[in-house]
């Protein structure tokens, strides 16, 4: 099984597409899966389900990366993106760290830095979004320090816990990554 990894400062970030998803769940099993991601039960399922009902269509598809603290050489979030639509080079940037003992210690930082390198530079992605909630200060951050522009609300675009909410859309272009002096 042969996975691509990114580096940062202080981590390592581990290459995970739909064909690795279909070999792990292929050839290994569901204590090794479990290890390999860090996944508790919900996790598994949420994975297996992924793998079971299908995570790609023709044209859209996602790419992410396992976060792995190199001290503990364990997974400590992700970071990636999903809606990946290639026909149009655009994608979701997505985060989430698994624990908040690892939050506001600037990872997501240096991940998302490396993420969005390779978005533009590996996947050809001329467009990133991002969307977040507008109480989210430390996503609204985040998406600032790299020059994403707020671009408007989406009207109760996403369901948490059966109540549908706003997400505020962020957007990236290239040229504007590119003329940045962090990119």
């Amino acid at each position: 099984m042969q996975q691509m990894e990114l580096y940062s400062p202080r981590l390592i970030l581990k290459s995970i597409t739909p064909a690795f998803i279909t070999d792990i769940f292929t050839t290994k099993s569901e204590a090794e899966i479990k290890a390999y991601f860090g996944f508790d039960d919900s996790g598994y399922q949420h994975a297996l389900q992924m793998h079971l009902q299908g995570m790609e269509t023709h044209c859209i598809s996602f790419h992410y990366f396992l976060l792995i603290d190199k001290q503990t050489q364990l997974p400590i979030g992700e970071c990636g993106f999903h809606t990946w639509n290639k026909t149009h080079r655009r994608a979701e940037l997505f985060y989430a760290m698994r624990s908040d003992e690892f939050k506001q210690k600037g990872f997501m930082t240096e991940a998302v830095k490396a993420v969005i390198e390779f978005g533009y530079s590996q996947m050809q992605l001329h467009r990133i979004a991002a969307f977040i909630d507008d109480n989210n200060t430390a996503s609204k951050k985040l998406l600032l320090r790299y020059g994403f522009t707020k671009e408007g609300t989406m009207r109760e675009d996403y369901c948490v816990d059966g109540v549908n909410e706003d997400s505020d859309c962020y957007s990236l272009l290239r040229w504007e990554w590119e003329k940045q002096p962090l990119s």
